[in-house]
């Protein structure tokens, strides 16, 4: 070998040590600023981990957590770990107080981790700008999806400029974030909780870094290696029909509400491009204003209203809308987004989204669903879309994240017949790769399906032995 050959040989080795270098993740503690309840002790701090650990030697990220625990309990097993879903909303921001009794601290430690880049991580990916855009679209009568795509250009350029990587805020990072706080707090036995998006970061957790992981407990979870944009609206067909199948089921609603299915599927079918007028008085304005609106409004006054405490009222609310009756619901619809969202890192959101899903999603599959449902046809169903990510410019995620998760971790899987954002389907496929899973299926549950319907608590069940075998305990809970 030529010396000049040893040289390049020796350059190439100690440039990838230099990118190979380890780090260690650190704890800033800070105050813990809800109330706590006497006997309970409480640790609040951020998550000190590089932003992009390609290059741990560069920019530094801070990620909020709460861990608590009973006086007495052990610190370092039987610890729960729960994450929100979104993806783009904060775990700790709706945390107020702390009892005894709170949730998971009857199992033992409990943990709540935000996601990098949500409101309270450092640094965020909150912004405002497309909120306004979409306030300013419906005052001035203007292009929604122009001012929108505009907007999303402006807080590129700012997060940018303040020197964030934005494709390094993506679910194989933050798994990794979860890991490395699970390294700093010493965590030797530690249970995952997830719902929706973070059933998804949890599986990929259990995936990538199983290590002391004891279980799984996934709230109507969404698996990152689905494409999600692919079935978006038949989800929602799904629940559709869910909420049509509960109607000709009831006697006394039957007639009430006779043949609404095929009222619902006419209706939508032929207002497909039409547009309404409504007087509407913005909250802080003075004067009241025209405001147009049309098919998509109006199945989000649908749609939203497929959760666990609105349900019923579905088919009361579709049958006002088919008769012309738009007024008090469009309203409605119009007073949640003027007020905007303010836990809500749409930045965040996102980098997740077009990294791992609308990259990987099949434009002519995601098109062939307005074909087969023309009553939904052209309902934007997501808030990102492929336009939005032209605009984001992330980079792909690497194809792992698309790769079912195998393994033998014991969860527990809920979800609602009703669900219509994260489908009973996505637990089946989730089960298949995990043989010691357990499916709850609850009747007449949309998202967030929980895991104590009719009295009976699965989770505490599950939480004593995951391996063991759960049984229903009512005709409205199917176990599998």
């Amino acid at each position: 070998m030529k010396f000049t050959s040893i040289l390049i040989l020796i350059f190439v080795i100690s440039v990838t040590a230099c990118f190979a270098q380890s780090y260690t993740p650190k704890i800033e503690p800070c105050a813990c600023n809800i109330k706590i309840e006497k006997g309970v002790v409480a640790r609040c701090g951020f998550l000190v981990v590089p932003e992009n650990r390609k290059y741990p030697g560069k920019t530094q990220i801070k990620i909020p957590f709460l861990f608590v625990r009973k006086a007495g309990m052990d610190s370092v097993r039987n610890i729960s770990l729960y994450s929100t879903g979104g993806p783009g909303y904060s775990t700790t921001s709706g945390i107020t107080q702390i009892t005894a009794n709170s949730g998971f601290l009857k199992y033992g430690g409990f943990i709540a981790f935000d996601q990098r880049g949500t409101k309270k991580a450092i640094p965020s990916l909150f912004t405002t700008e497309i909120d306004e855009a979409i306030k300013r679209s419906y005052l001035e009568n203007l292009s929604k999806d122009s001012l929108v795509l505009l907007a999303v250009k402006s807080a590129r350029q700012k997060f940018i400029a303040q020197g964030i990587d934005l494709s390094a805020y993506n679910t194989i990072e933050s798994a990794a974030d979860i890991t490395d706080l699970k390294i700093a707090l010493k965590i030797q036995s530690l249970s995952l909780v997830g719902i929706s998006y973070s059933g998804g970061l949890m599986l990929t957790v259990a995936r990538n870094h199983p290590e002391g992981i004891k279980a799984l407990i996934l709230n109507s979870p969404l698996p990152g290696f689905v494409n999600y944009e692919e079935h978006g609206l038949i989800n929602m067909d799904e629940a559709l029909d869910q909420v049509f199948s509960n109607v000709e089921a009831d006697s006394s609603k039957e007639e009430k509400y006779k043949d609404l299915r095929n009222r619902f599927h006419d209706y939508f079918t032929k207002i497909s491009g039409q547009h309404f007028t409504l007087r509407y008085l913005p909250k802080g304005k003075g004067d009241s204003i025209n405001i147009r609106y049309g098919k998509a409004e109006l199945l989000d006054v649908i749609i939203g209203r497929i959760d666990n405490s609105r349900l019923k009222s579905v088919p009361f609310v579709m049958d006002e809308i088919i008769r012309g009756k738009h007024s008090s619901y469009v309203s409605e619809l119009l007073d949640g987004i003027f007020s905007g969202d303010p836990d809500r890192a749409l930045g965040m959101r996102y980098s997740v989204y077009c990294s791992e899903q609308i990259a990987y999603s099949d434009p002519k599959l995601i098109a062939e669903q307005d074909k087969i449902l023309p009553w939904l046809s052209g309902y934007p169903f997501n808030n990102v879309n492929e336009k939005i990510c032209d605009c984001w410019k992330v980079k792909i995620e690497t194809p792992e994240a698309k790769n079912p998760v195998y393994s033998t971790i014991p969860a527990l899987i809920s979800g609602g017949d009703a669900d219509p954002w994260c489908r009973p389907f996505y637990n089946t496929l989730i089960k298949r790769y995990m043989p010691n899973a357990q499916i709850l299926l609850i009747h007449n549950r949309a998202h967030g399906s929980g895991f104590g319907p009719d009295g009976f608590d699965y989770l505490e069940a599950f939480m004593g032995d995951p391996y063991k075998k759960l049984i229903s305990k009512s005709s409205n809970v199917k176990v599998y």
